[in-house]
């Protein structure tokens, strides 16, 4: 049969008699005119390309600059392109009824399309190059196109085709489209008048585009790009080749920045106070204000959603329409809409492109919500920061506002806030989807829909209801975890006394113990999660059950498979929004709660304005504005502006300091200020402070000298008198005083040392220029240097809460500095001296605060106790009891009030005896002592590490890069496989089994519908038998969805008790050196946030990973069944979804840690700004800790707002992947055409798997990352224990061993570890029983080597040491351990009563526990406190002195009646009455005992029987003190000469 364009089946197709445009065939030929033309004058350009006239304008993108009307040209083609496929199709399927072919019926609607498509890429190429003169073509070809179709319309019109037809609405529609078209094209033209008009409109980027950091396009790409986040894909596959940094995300566009949005909302805030203003008790509304500055895209994305939702329920209409059109297939000649509704193949692409609609549009309503989410907390977080920096002290101090409801604000409240958003939508789409899907139902099935609905309806509270219990389990797991914790970190903390005393088991059997309670409560929690779980899956079955049961009894006519199939997917649908909405509920409660407290938070006091600082506290803002750019650049990068200021520093120095015409730098006139209780705190003030002069404030503790400071910087309120600053001269150049724009602010050192998380380097600038030769005399002034070398990287070393922890006093010392540092007229130091030792004290004094200060001329402000210091004052005030008792000179008081001059004398003098007991105990070389302890063991172990890793990757390089990314992409099944078995074997095995069985019996559930319709002649004992069949399989389906539940639960359940048992065991049994190794820091992780994943979060993620996984293969099972030709197109979709899964899982786990890691440093930011709030404002340095906080939320934004784009990147394109799988299985079943009832089925099937497909690649990237916590914890597991069975059995051992304390030390060699240099080489000692033996020598000559070796803590690897005849390497090292005792340096007590802390093992009569606390001379004190024995200890035994600690310890040794103690430096840390205490007891109490002492101080030793000194792990001399100090030139006599 030839083909004609007209066809050949009638004779007149080519008469034009009539008049041309009369001839059909004419008019449609005439409509490919325009499409030729364009395709004629597009392929050449687009071919050609245009290298050679791109724009002038560089972007770093091939995105920019919209054309006015971008978004709706795009969306009319898209409308356009619909109606084509329409037009094609009816074209089609009109060309099917004749007896020809008529190619004019759909050749020029296939032009059209080309068309079109060509029309939209030519567009988008054009406005990526800024060439608008080429977009004429195209206003010509929409003019041409508009023509043609109007001479088609009104020809059909003459004709008198009626309107129902399909021909007609198409071309009308048509034109319609080509008109608006049309008017985009002229909008252009004068917009940006590129022809017609003389002089073009220039149009430059937007800002972000132009600034290269900028990294997140979505507000800028086209549409398409926008709904299908092509951007993201150079990112997505960038991740393959290497990590995602934060340099790869780039910054946030400006208006989803903080500060943004922070603007935006503060003025919503402002407003809605203003409203309420004349209402006292009323509060501004939060609510509001969120609304009128985030309220239009919560809208828009409403609008997404509700559009989403009504495109949801195309898919079971279409599939009713196919498995119909398939039980009645008829010929039709006349194409109406109705006939061509029922054409199954068009029914299958409309499924299709509603599928696709619909999850696009789904996907945008989440991106903005995700988004509006986002611009809110940031927007919420700049306030909650803006108000800390505002709160008054008092709020503070007194406890209305703790530091723990601050940082809950921050990481808590506003999270609650945006989750809340995130599912806001929800609210109000949910209810209209359910009561469409109820509709729906009752035009299918009738009375009995309403049956179905009704038990769905019913089970939803019981999902609230679970829910509500699940919040509350969650609650109380987390109290007990924080208690085990709280046990553990004692533990860890106090292991080396723990494993000395072999008191490890008790202690473990109490955190086991925590951890029963704990598992208990997560019990409850994880049944509820297989409550809710079960019901998810179960309430579908049980609602269908009703129904269809309901169905066959009440109606005559038998259930037809368009019916059945169509309202099955109907109850898909409905359940999801029922099962969410008790979810979005709670959080609509939470998020109510979290408003409430914001509101009380952004209400609570402020602290006065800056009132305080003079009249002129505006100069120094005026001169920033003067200097914008210098000011800006301060702010943004610290590098230039410190070398523009280092030429300024010499000379303006002198010149900073203008001499002031008033003498007196601060005057306080009547004062009287209170913390804000309204008692005045300080009362009747009147006091001066000299200008460039050093004012000293003394008292007694408590009597108001740092509330005085604070009233003076204006942290206290006022309740009357003034606080007057003197004025500058300000008639220097303004360079000057924006060089000195801190003339206001005040350097000032707080009594609690502040430190900011940061290198120990910018702690001391504190955001000054750095000048090196000032930093060099304020660190020697304050003698940091030598602390500052012990650290790993010098000034550079991270100190702080995250970083290494350093003692009091070298803190306090790195706070004065600062303070030194600061180029501000006024100084302040609140008690500088209190945490430091009397040398530290008086190198401060002279170099830094007489020397360093005075030089400068800086007025400063003293507050101490040290009156030794009180000649060098140029002015003094004394305090009493909140009053100022005294003001002068040192003289002036002299003269005048001779009994305080007096009294002052006294004690000077009691201070100087206590100098002298002080100049023995060096405090600051402890405290190097101890850091350097503390650094050492982790350098070495760091540098092992580097070791390994540098081997790692010298063996890498040569695989080169391929093992890396193999690495990257590989899921981490050998450790799932770990975590699996170590629940036990049963319960896997019975948990496969379970979800096999279950996933089966789902699937023979819709196996039966499907026969049991597909039969036509029904009569009663037929209906009754499927009937009873199909209850029977669904009850059997419900109770597996809970066995399944409940076992996922259960194995997960006991996976996480055996790995933390078998943590926790192995850890506390493991050798000292992995603990001197390990930072505590991170094995603490190991039992928090790893062992939080394994209890809460793997669990969860397993089920979702295994149901979403069966589901989506049980699906494709069933489409494959009914129709094989199915399989042959899932091969490329097969291969599409590995890919996409394979690159997402590594970017999304990227982009984890990435949020993971920027969150800490902000919610760090802000609790260190809530305790160093005076310090910050003193210094005036508020914008600049504000402008840091924008930087971290940002930061953390636009990573979150990464991760959350990732997730739409795959989530549209696995739904587009879905709908492939809908249509071919569409397809493929209407071609192959089995019965009807298998081809709802399929098709009911390929919609699920649309909706589980993303589930699947989802839970798939979280359990990779989540698999890492039982990575984490299995390293640990494979750890070395100590070897705790001896030779001997414990019963061999005498029970009285060792009675008589003799010991032989024989040829000992000792080292760390195997691999070790020893550190003791070939000792041999001889001790006799009850002999004082004295120990010394210096730092790291073995002394305490040899203590840990009689407790076989370290490795003894040649030699042997013997106690009472019994070598120590054959017994058990519990019963060693247990025998013998030890006093240690560091005095540690465990949280719990005194009686606990002495004998933890209750075996101690109550008697011998108060001899011991007498010989300890600790018996009246522990009287005087409640409780006496029962007395509570806090963590560490804070609420005692550190002298107190180390006497409780001495007791506890006593408590064990050993014949052995050894005494390890114990006198090192405490102060001299204390330790004669000591000396004392230990000649008295222990007369009869073997005492080893390892002295830090000489003089211990003088009086001991027999003294051995070491050096380098060898014995120099053996003797008895006498004749080790006769020697005049031996080492002990240097010693002790030294010593004096």
């Amino acid at each position: 049969m030839r083909l004609a364009f007209c066809g050949n089946d009638n004779a007149s197709a080519y008469n034009i008699s009539a008049g041309v445009l009369r001839n059909v065939c004419f008019v449609d030929a005439l409509n490919l005119v325009p499409h030729v033309f364009l395709l004629f004058i597009t392929f050449p350009i687009l071919f050609i390309g245009w290298g050679s006239q791109s724009s002038k304008v560089q972007i770093h993108h091939n995105t920019w600059l919209h054309f006015p009307g971008h978004n709706l040209r795009w969306i009319l083609t898209f409308t356009l392109l619909f109606v084509h496929v329409c037009e094609i199709a009816e074209g089609i399927v009109s060309d099917t009824q004749m007896k020809s072919r008529h190619l004019h019926l759909f050749l020029p609607a296939i032009m059209g399309f080309v068309a079109a498509t060509v029309s939209i890429v030519y567009y988008h190429n054009i406005e990526t190059s800024n060439f608008p003169k080429l977009l004429l073509a195209l206003f010509l070809y929409w003019i041409m196109a508009f023509v043609t179709k109007t001479i088609k319309l009104v020809r059909y019109c003459q004709d008198g085709v009626p309107f129902s037809q399909l021909r007609f609405c198409i071309t009308g529609i048509m034109v319609i489209l080509y008109g608006l078209l049309m008017a985009v094209e002229i909008n252009v033209i004068r917009v940006r008048r590129y022809v017609f008009f003389m002089n073009p409109q220039k149009v430059k980027p937007p800002e972000d585009l132009q600034d290269l950091g900028v990294r997140f396009l979505q507000p800028f790409v086209n549409l398409l790009s926008k709904a299908t986040y092509w951007w993201m894909n150079t990112l997505i596959i960038s991740a393959h080749k290497k990590p995602v940094d934060l340099k790869a995300i780039g910054k946030l566009p400006i208006a989803m920045r903080a500060l943004t949005n922070y603007v935006c909302l503060r003025e919503a805030y402002e407003e809605q106070k203003k409203k309420v203003e004349d209402h006292p008790n009323r509060s501004p509304s939060i609510w509001l204000a969120m609304y009128s500055a985030f309220g239009r895209p919560i809208l828009l994305s409403s609008t997404f959603r509700y559009l989403a939702d009504l495109l949801g329920f195309a898919g079971p209409l279409c599939i009713s329409g196919i498995v119909q059109g398939f039980q009645n297939t008829t010929n039709n000649t006349n194409s109406t809409e109705k006939e061509f509704l029922r054409n199954v193949y068009v029914l299958a692409v409309l499924l299709f492109l509603a599928l696709i609609l619909q999850r696009t549009f789904l996907q945008a309503s989440y991106y903005v919500t995700t988004e509006t989410g986002i611009n809110l907390r940031g927007a919420l977080l700049a306030m909650i920061y803006n108000k800390i920096l505002r709160l008054s002290t008092s709020n503070l101090s007194m406890g209305e506002m703790t530091l723990g409801q601050i940082n809950n604000l921050v990481a808590i409240e506003t999270n609650q806030l945006m989750w809340f958003l995130f599912l806001c939508p929800n609210l109000w789409a949910m209810p209209v989807q359910i009561i469409m899907g109820v509709i729906l139902l009752y035009n299918l099935l009738g009375v009995s829909a309403l049956v179905g609905a009704a038990v769905i309806v019913l089970l939803a509270p019981i999902q609230y209801f679970i829910a509500t219990k699940l919040a509350e389990a969650q609650k109380s797991t987390l109290d007990y975890s924080t208690e085990r914790l709280k046990k553990t970190n004692e533990i860890l903390k106090g292991i080396k006394l723990l494993k000395l005393y072999a008191w490890e088991h008790i202690f473990c059997k109490s955190v086991e113990e925590t951890r029963m309670k704990e598992l208990t409560s997560l019990k409850t929690f994880a049944l509820h999660t297989s409550l809710s779980i079960f019901m998810n899956a179960a309430i579908p079955i049980a609602a269908v059950l009703a129904t269809f049961v309901t169905y066959a009894y009440t109606n005559d006519r038998p259930l037809q498979p368009a019916q059945a199939f169509a309202s099955l997917s109907l109850f898909h649908i409905l359940v999801t929004p029922l099962f969410l909405l008790s979810t979005v509920v709670r959080f609509a409660v939470k998020a109510i709660v979290s408003v409430q407290k914001l509101n009380e938070f952004l209400l609570s006091d402020e602290i006065g304005g800056d009132s305080w600082r003079g009249v002129d506290s505006s100069v120094p803002y005026e001169s920033c504005k003067k200097h914008t750019g210098l000011h800006t650049k301060a702010i943004n990068r610290r590098q230039p502006l410190r070398y523009q200021l280092e030429s300024y520093e010499q000379p303006a120095r002198k010149q900073t300091r203008p001499v002031e015409i008033d003498d007196v730098a601060i005057k306080v006139t009547n004062g009287y200020f209170s913390w804000g209780s309204g008692l005045a705190t300080l009362s009747n003030i009147n006091i001066r402070i000299p200008t460039g002069q050093m004012t000293m404030i003394v008292g007694q503790v408590g009597c108001g000298k740092s509330s005085l400071l604070l009233a003076i910087l204006g942290e206290m309120q006022t309740l009357e008198g003034k606080v007057h600053w003197s004025n500058v001269n300000e008639t220097e150049p303004s360079f000057e005083a924006s060089r000195s724009r801190n003339r206001y602010s005040v350097a000032y050192a707080a009594q609690k040392p502040w430190l900011l998380n940061a290198t120990v380097e910018e702690n001391i600038i504190f955001g000054s220029p750095f000048n090196k030769q000032r930093y060099k005399a304020v660190t020697d002034a304050c003698s940091l240097q030598p602390d500052i070398d012990l650290l790993p990287f010098g000034d550079q070393t991270e100190i702080g809460e995250r970083g290494i922890n350093l003692s009091g006093g070298q803190r306090q010392r790195i706070c004065v500095a600062r303070a030194l540092y600061q180029n501000t007229n006024i100084v302040f130091l609140d008690d500088p001296f209190s945490a430091l030792d009397i040398h530290l004290s008086d190198h401060l004094m002279q170099e830094g605060i007489l020397k360093f200060l005075q030089e400068d001329k800086r007025t400063l402000v003293l507050v101490t106790h040290k009156l030794q210091y009180l000649p060098h004052a140029d002015w003094i005030i004394a305090m009493k009891d909140g009053m100022v008792l005294r003001e002068g000179t040192l003289k002036d008081i002299q003269n005048k009030d001779v009994e305080l001059y007096e009294h002052w004398k006294t004690l000077m003098n009691r201070q100087d005896q206590e100098l002298e007991k002080d100049m023995e105990a060096d405090q600051t070389t402890l405290e190097r002592k101890t850091l350097r302890r503390a650094m050492y063991p982790r350098e070495s172990k760091s540098q092992l590490e580097d070791e390994d890793e540098e081997e790692e990757e010298e063996e890498d390089e040569d695989d080169n890069m391929s093992t890396v990314l193999r690495l990257r992409t590989k899921m981490p099944w050998k450790t799932c496989w770990r975590y699996l078995t170590s629940g036990g074997f049963f319960l896997l095995f019975l948990m496969i089994f379970s979800k096999l069985l279950k996933h089966s019996v789902i699937v023979a559930i819709d196996y039966w519908l499907a026969t049991w319709t597909s039969i036509d002649n029904a009569n009663e004992a037929r209906n009754t038998y499927h009937v009873a069949v199909f209850s029977i399989l669904s009850g059997a389906g419900i109770v597996l969805c809970l066995i399944t539940s409940l076992t996922v639960e259960w194995m997960g359940l006991t996976a996480a008790k055996n790995l933390h048992h078998n943590l926790l065991n192995k850890i506390i049994l493991g050798p000292i050196r992995f603990f001197d190794m390990t930072p505590l820091g991170l094995i603490l992780n190991r039992f928090s946030a790893d062992t939080n994943i394994i209890d809460q979060h793997i669990p969860p993620t397993l089920e979702s990973l295994t149901r979403s996984t069966l589901l989506c293969l049980s699906a494709i099972g069933m489409i494959s069944y009914a129709t094989p030709w199915f399989l042959v197109a899932l091969v490329p979709l097969g291969i599409a979804f590995y890919f996409i899964q394979k690159y997402f899982r590594v970017a999304s786990k990227d982009l984890q840690e990435l949020d993971d890691s920027t969150q800490l440093p902000l919610l760090c930011h802000f609790s260190e700004t809530a305790e160093g709030l005076t310090t910050i404002r003193a210094f005036g340095h508020e914008s600049r800790f504000k402008q840091r906080m924008l930087e971290l939320t940002d930061t953390n934004n636009i990573a979150y707002l990464f991760l959350s784009a990732a997730n739409r990147w795959l989530e549209v394109r696995t739904d587009y992947l879905g709908a492939c799988i809908v249509l071919t299985a569409a397809v493929t079943s209407i071609t192959e055409g089995p019965h009807s009832g298998f081809v709802g089925l399929g098709l009911l099937y390929a919609l699920t798997i649309t909706n589980y497909l993303n589930w699947v690649v989802r839970n798939l990237a979280d359990l990779e990352v989540q698999m890492g916590a039982v990575k984490k914890v299995h390293s640990f597991l494979n750890m070395e224990s100590e070897n705790y069975e001896g030779y001997l059995d414990p019963s061999q051992v005498p029970k009285d061993w060792p009675k008589e304390g003799e010991i032989k030390i024989e040829n000992l060699c000792v080292r760390y570890e195997n691999n070790l240099k020893p550190v003791l080489k070939h000792v041999k000692a001889y001790i006799k029983p009850g002999q004082k033996v004295g120990i010394c020598g210096r730092t790291g000559s073995g002394k305490s080597s040899l203590s840990l070796a009689f407790f076989r803590m370290v490795d003894i690897f040649d030699g042997r040491i013997v106690i009472d005849g019994i070598d120590i390497s054959k017994l058990p090292l519990h019963t060693l351990r247990s025998r013998l005792s030890i006093i240690l340096q560091d005095p540690i007590l465990f949280s719990g009563s005194i009686r606990f802390n002495l004998d933890p093992e209750c075996k101690c009569t109550d008697d011998r526990l108060w001899e011991a606390l007498e010989i300890a001379q600790l018996k009246n004190m522990v009287k005087s406190l409640p409780g006496g024995l029962d007395a509570m200890v806090t963590e560490g035994g804070e609420n005692f002195s550190v002298g107190q600690r180390q006497l409780f310890c001495l007791a506890r040794a006593f408590v064990r009646k050993s014949s052995i103690l050894i005494m390890d430096e114990a006198t090192a840390s405490i102060d001299m009455a204390t330790e004669n205490i000591l000396q004392k007891v230990v000649m008295t109490a222990f007369a009869d005992r073997t005492v080893v002492t390892i002295a830090h101080r000489v003089h211990t030793i003088l009086t001991a029987d027999l003294v051995i000194v070491m050096k380098r792990g060898n014995i120099l001399e053996y003797d008895t003190p006498e004749n080790l100090l006769s020697q005049e030139d031996g080492i002990f006599a240097s010693f002790v000469r030294a010593d004096m």
